[in-house]
């Protein structure tokens, strides 16, 4: 257990009275169905309670008045099939009742100060249309939910930055959706039946390929996600030959997750087609065996990404909220060499959404970038959905997403011995995030206005990537 995980046997046989904790994270105990006044004990000292995993299906009426600085509050993984009343509760920012039996939010009953919500897997038909009362909401997870609709006192919310609809029952998105939400830039709804009948429009890319699940010899996990395992193959084409070729797998498995369905995730990745800022996809794995195939929704083989590509970022923390942190590792980046990688990754918003694909993930943590080539490549299309043309407001939904990132590298670059050409590219790029994050949603430009825009930036050394020849 680390320092904060304690069992029930400690918190109920007192060894536990007289420590003053901030957090307190309870080991997951299916049958306590009373909340255990014990923690009580902690008063005005407990910011942080997690009680997942446990046979909970409601709070004490004087949890708010016991517990008055508590910022953070999971009860995933619970029974409840109400949202308790935390309306008095003037500190809770952060509350998760993932995969509970949630029926019902009451009106009147979230915290004023909310600024994530996740209530991702439970059977909500609605939201209350007292949510507005929560202008501070900055993430909100609905994913796996019976809405349809949503409250238009949502629109209050307008600091409103990541919202997750996927694996609902939204037959059209409501309008507001795209033009209500200043800050809104990352937005998932794959798995609707709005998104499903768009699907079905679409065509797989010409020259995908079905590879045989036993061509491929898995030598090592690369990376573990919430939809799947990646691990690094060797594939051989053709049984009658001994060319082979390294290639990254990803066998895509369980349920839902925070942003949708791995099947979902799928299906955007194969109808992605091919972009030189997109991980490469070859083709759909096929022909494993019932053994093999437990648990499992599908897999593709993808292109090997080259050494020297790390990732740009790490993803936002409980503090940050919908924003990357960044390490001393991730900086030193040329000016020159940013902006390359910058034009490539909107190239792959512009070509996602000429498919009417939207990533929905649109970050730093998502992108794979090499310092010395000037490149990235964009991944992880679990928040990935596929839209019609009701839904063509998404595309600019999508480009404050490229406005953060754009912020987001701006502050990667070393600003020491900075010439008048990188100078004048800081500047531009500082107006094209302006242009990117305006809260007029219909003002801003769409991607390939976006790529123009870089391009311009570059020159065309730049942009067909030839080197500077020095005088």
């Amino acid at each position: 257990m680390s320092n904060d995980t304690y069992d029930l046997e400690a918190l109920q046989n007192g060894s536990l009275a007289n420590l003053v904790l901030t957090k307190f994270k309870l080991t997951p105990t299916p049958s306590l169905t009373v909340f255990p006044d014990e923690i009580f004990t902690f008063g005005p000292s407990l910011t942080y309670l997690d009680l997942s995993g446990t046979g909970l299906s409601s709070l004490p009426p004087n949890f708010t008045t016991s517990l008055p600085n508590l910022k953070i509050l999971f009860l995933s993984n619970c029974a409840f099939t109400t949202f308790p009343d935390l309306s008095s509760h003037h500190t809770l920012e952060m509350v998760a009742f993932r995969h509970n039996s949630l029926t019902s939010i009451p009106e009147n009953t979230l915290p004023p100060k909310l600024r994530w919500l996740i209530l991702t897997d439970n059977r909500i038909p609605s939201l209350p249309s007292s949510i507005s009362s929560c202008p501070n909401l900055e993430k909100c997870l609905l994913a796996g939910n019976n809405l349809s609709t949503l409250p238009p006192s949502l629109t209050q919310c307008q600091n409103l930055t990541l919202l997750r609809l996927s694996a609902n029952n939204f037959s059209s998105l409501p309008k507001f959706l795209f033009t209500a939400f200043p800050k809104l830039a990352y937005l998932s709804f794959a798995g609707n039946p709005c998104s499903l009948s768009s699907r079905k429009a679409h065509k797989l890319p010409f020259g995908l390929l079905d590879i045989p699940y036993s061509s491929l010899a898995i030598s090592r996990v690369l990376g573990r996600g919430a939809s799947g395992i990646i691990s690094q193959a060797e594939w051989k084409p053709s049984p009658d030959s001994d060319f082979t070729e390294d290639v990254a797998v990803k066998m895509f498995r369980g349920s839902l997750t925070s942003d949708g369905r791995p099947e979902d995730e799928m299906e955007a990745v194969l109808l992605a087609g091919s972009h030189e800022s997109l991980i490469g996809v070859v083709g759909k794995v096929t022909g494993y065996s019932e053994g093999e195939r437990e648990g499992v929704k599908g897999g593709i083989v993808m292109s090997l990404v080259p050494e020297g590509y790390k990732v740009l970022g790490l993803p936002p923390d409980l503090e940050s909220c919908t924003r990357d942190r960044f390490t001393e590792g991730e900086r030193g980046w040329e000016m020159g060499k940013a902006v390359e990688m910058l034009t490539g990754i909107a190239g792959a918003g512009a070509h996602l959404h000429g498919r009417r694909i939207c990533h929905g993930d649109l970050y730093a943590h998502n992108v794979l970038a090499s310092k010395g080539d000037g490149h990235g490549l964009l991944g992880d299309f679990g928040a990935a959905s596929v839209y019609g043309e009701e839904e063509d407001g998404v595309e600019r939904v999508e480009v404050a997403a490229f406005g953060r990132l754009v912020g987001d590298v701006l502050g990667l670059v070393e600003e020491g011995g900075e010439g008048e050409r990188e100078r004048a590219m800081r500047r531009g790029l500082e107006e094209l995030q302006r242009r990117c994050e305006d809260g007029d949603v219909e003002g801003r430009p769409d991607f390939d206005e976006v790529v123009e825009v870089l391009r311009g930036m570059l020159g065309w050394r730049g942009v067909m990537r030839i080197p500077e020849v020095p005088n």
